[in-house]
């Protein structure tokens, strides 16, 4: 049991110590690229907004923001 916590914590401060990383000047260039975007395929948007009204029933809500009272 004392191996396995050992263990346990080994994998949790290597997984966090992974995420960590600064973005270099010269790096920005590629990362604000526009193929990095998440919205760059305005069809492909389009078809997960379908896809997310056809299964919630909901639409919307994705952009501007509302008051939260429903009356956007």
């Amino acid at each position: 049991m004392k191996n396995l916590i050992r263990l346990l914590i080994l994998a949790v401060c290597a997984t966090s110590a992974a995420g960590c990383n600064n973005v270099k000047p010269y790096q920005r260039k590629t990362l604000s690229d526009r193929t990095m975007r998440g919205d760059r395929d305005p069809l492909g948007v389009a078809l997960s907004e379908h896809m997310y009204f056809s299964r919630e029933a909901a639409a919307g809500g994705r952009g501007v923001g509302g008051g939260g009272c429903g009356c956007n």
